[in-house]
């Protein structure tokens, strides 16, 4: 007798053991409520920190790298110096294309004094032709000396004209120089190289005193202004979104929420993601800022009131159908729902009533099945 208490004591220690851990775990499963009220629908999307614009600063010339004293991360002013470009025997060249012009200039000056000489003494010798025509054509004096006169008058003008020329010929030169001289300017400073805007330098390629190539870049700037997370998302969802939208940040540095501004819409679609990219904008741009560091995007299209809120967590997929399970007196049934907008941890439909209980599909327990018996919590 003894023996067979003890044996039917086991036998329903074990018998309880196997309903506590087998059956029961495998049909009582938890609920979750049906709420009205209003709901914020939101679009998200995952991106990453990006600019309107990244200005890559180089040198049109080859060279020398000199005077390249900042860093990554610094914030540069407009016009402020980036670096000198060793530009050799330029202004050496400059120099003496200086002192030419400055010669020029002296020649120029002296031949103008010689000008002013040369048409004076042409006056005085038109002055003396005159007098002595009168006497020639008095017969005072001969021919011969008349004709004298006259190549000293003629002689006289050909100076004048002589020094135009010269001076004119000097102008010219002068002229060209100055061209070329100017030209030499303009290239000497673009061997000095200025930050074309305000902004943050976002990387540096080369080391003071490094030897580059014509055209290589030097920094990368980026102005603050410029700066968004390009996120991208799915079209299906991303219809309703439109330029000055609302949205929120979330760095995956940082554990703080952003908040932000949609800026743009890129007019193309990705055709083999099928997404779309939408670039959204600080308010307030965190410094530093990392150029493509991960972020989730939140944005805010609208506010749906007085709309059935069923949580995201309670969907499910049934028969190739969205829905929920709804449990009535330890019976659950299948709902395929209508799924107005999706919200941050809800979804919006109009299908049920907000007083059913959802059953909460868990994967470690007896799948679900239309017209199951299960216990719920």
């Amino acid at each position: 007798m003894k023996k067979y208490i003890i044996t039917a004591t086991i036998a329903g220690l074990v018998g309880f053991g196997f309903y506590n851990k087998v059956y029961v775990p495998k049909h009582t499963y938890n609920t979750l409520s049906v709420s009205q009220g209003d709901m914020a629908v939101n679009v998200n999307g995952v991106g990453e920190v990006s600019a309107k614009d990244i200005y890559k600063i180089g040198s049109v010339f080859g060279g020398k790298v000199l005077d390249l004293d900042i860093s990554e991360g610094e914030f540069i002013d407009k016009k402020m110096l980036i670096a000198t470009v060793d530009s050799v025997d330029l202004k050496d060249k400059i120099k003496e294309l200086e002192a030419t012009i400055q010669k020029l200039k002296n020649d120029t000056n002296s031949l103008k004094i010689d000008k002013k000489s040369a048409e004076a003494s042409a006056i005085y010798q038109e002055e003396i032709l005159k007098k002595n025509k009168n006497l020639f054509t008095k017969g005072a004096i001969s021919e011969l000396d008349f004709k004298k006169f006259q190549t000293n008058a003629l002689t006289a003008k050909l100076k004048v004209k002589s020094l135009g020329s010269k001076i004119s010929s000097l102008y010219s030169q002068k002229r060209e120089l100055e061209a070329s001289l100017s030209g030499l300017n303009e290239k000497l400073l673009r061997y000095t190289i200025k930050a074309p805007i305000s902004g943050y330098i976002t990387k540096k390629y080369i080391s003071n005193f490094a030897i580059i190539n014509p055209n290589q870049n030097i920094i990368d700037i980026v102005n603050p202004k410029d700066v968004w997370i390009a996120t991208h998302i799915d079209t299906r969802i991303s219809g309703d979104v439109k330029i000055g939208d609302k949205a929120t940040i979330e760095l995956r540095s940082s554990s703080k929420t952003y908040s932000a501004t949609v800026v743009n819409i890129k007019p193309v679609n990705n055709n083999i993601t099928y997404e779309r990219e939408i670039d959204v904008a600080f308010d307030k741009l965190p410094i530093p800022f990392y150029l493509e560091e991960q972020a989730i995007v939140n944005i805010k299209i609208k506010v749906l009131h007085n709309i059935t809120k069923v949580p995201s967590r309670g969907l499910s997929i049934y028969n190739e159908k969205q829905g929920v399970w709804i449990v009535k007196d330890h019976i659950v049934h299948f709902k395929a729902l209508d799924i107005l907008a999706y919200g941050e941890k809800d979804i919006a439909t109009t299908d049920i009533s907000s007083d059913v209980t959802l059953v909460l599909p868990d994967a470690k327990k007896k799948a679900l099945k239309d017209g199951m018996k299960i216990y719920n919590d």
